[in-house]
């Protein structure tokens, strides 16, 4: 016990909520990559190569939440470094699923795009600790112009990352209480932008959206979400090329019922494309039922809400909101992956993170736990009990525990001395 003390320090409640997150991922990405187990002489590899990550990834959470908070300030330069990486990407970066979206430096691949959102995250919860040094007006220009700028240089490949992101760090400037007037105009100039976009998307052919990046893909699952369902009579569904993937995610949380078939039992991660990642929530449901879904949301729900609890019992503006937004990024991801897995919003390739078979993803999920556990112990001062000397009292008095060699300390043995005469 004094050792798990020793060793986890910070908020205890965030490490079980860790703790229960791998537990459920090692079990069910084992469970939804039987596809890429098939193919592999191996079957073993696939979890192997997940849960090696998540061991990576605790290692660097026992190592980050060691680290004070005013260090993680430094992570700011990630931000241009970030820039830099999204730019290149288009051009030398790798393929994959229709999208460069990963870079491959000395033979590691990793997404820019996720460095990008830690590096957002940092930057905007350090201007908004700045408001001794800048003027509101400053502070939201520099933000919308930092953020606004990656956002730009991700969406080409990554459209949903982009607008989350941008989401998030116009979440975080307004629980900042930067002005309301300049945010309710940004909103509504984003709101326009949308709409004129998706109108755009809609109604142009196709082979004129050729000379946009994976313009075609987001038209398509603009265009599946708007039709749902398409039936052949009243007691036929149809499944095609278009609402494959949405199809068999309903016929997966269908299977599921109260209580699940239990992992390992289920069938549509063999028909599911990236059941293990974009579509993990319903092999949950599948798997776990519904208590196990809605177990899955609790956690997330549970995660923001104690964010809150040690962002409140921080006592300086940068740990406050370096918090929050590592939080809010997690948590709004997952409510992402949750709406895509049942059909609430298009398809958007948002991974659940902790959760999903991933590289990157998984690292930087650790990341963000890392900085909550460490927020939590040095800004909020949660979990971070010392071992402090042993107190016996006697009586009405209270003694120091003596040396092992039985003597007294000086100072005990001087005030004894004084009692006695």
């Amino acid at each position: 016990m004094d050792l798990a003390n020793k060793l986890f320090k910070g908020d205890r409640v965030i490490w079980i909520i860790f703790m229960f997150l791998c537990l459920i991922s090692v079990v069910e990405v084992f469970s939804a990559t039987s596809t890429i187990a098939y193919k592999n002489a191996n079957y073993w590899a696939p979890i192997v190569r997940h849960a090696s990550f998540l061991l990576g990834g605790f290692v660097l959470i026992l190592l980050i939440h060691n680290i004070p908070i005013r260090f993680f300030s430094v992570l700011i330069l990630l931000l241009p470094v970030s820039m830099v990486l999204l730019l290149i990407t288009p051009f030398i970066g790798v393929r994959t699923n229709d999208a460069h979206r990963w870079l491959e430096i000395l033979g590691i691949q990793f997404q820019p795009s996720e460095i990008a959102k830690l590096a957002c995250i940092v930057f905007v919860a350090f201007m908004l600790s700045r408001r001794g040094k800048f003027t509101e007006k400053q502070i939201f220009t520099y933000i919308l112009v930092g953020v606004g700028l990656t956002c730009v240089l991700i969406l080409p490949e990554n459209f949903s990352t982009a607008i989350m992101l941008f989401a998030v760090c116009c979440l975080m400037m307004f629980i900042g209480q930067l002005p309301f007037k300049n945010l309710a105009m940004l909103a509504g100039v984003l709101a326009l932008g949308l709409g004129l976009f998706i109108l755009t998307l809609t109604i142009t052919p196709r082979e004129y959206l050729s000379v946009i990046p994976r313009a075609a893909t987001w038209k398509e699952r603009i265009s599946d979400f708007k039709s749902k369902e398409k039936r052949l009579d009243a007691a036929t569904y149809e499944i095609n090329d278009d609402n494959y993937q949405v199809s068999h995610a309903k016929i997966a949380i269908a299977r599921g019922g109260l209580f699940g078939q239990m992992p390992g039992h289920g069938q549509q991660r063999d028909f599911l494309p990236q059941a293990y990642s974009d579509f993990i929530y319903a092999i949950i449901i599948e798997e776990l039922g519904i208590i196990g879904g809605v177990f899955v949301l609790l956690l997330y729900i549970m995660l923001l809400v104690r964010v809150g609890m040690i962002a409140r019992k921080c006592d300086k503006l940068f740990p406050k909101f370096l918090v929050l937004g590592c939080g809010l990024l997690l948590v709004v991801q997952a409510l992402a992956n949750m709406a895509v897995a049942v059909n609430l919003i298009p398809v958007t390739g948002q991974p659940m993170p902790l959760v999903s078979r991933g590289g990157t993803s998984t690292v930087i999920s650790c990341i963000y736990f890392g900085v909550i556990l460490s927020v939590s112990r040095f800004g909020a001062h949660m979990g971070n009990e010392e071992d402090e000397p042993e107190i016996t009292e006697t009586g009405d008095e209270t003694l120091k525990e003596l040396p092992e060699d039985g003597e007294n300390p000086p100072m005990v043995a001087l005030e004894t001395q004084t009692e006695l005469a």
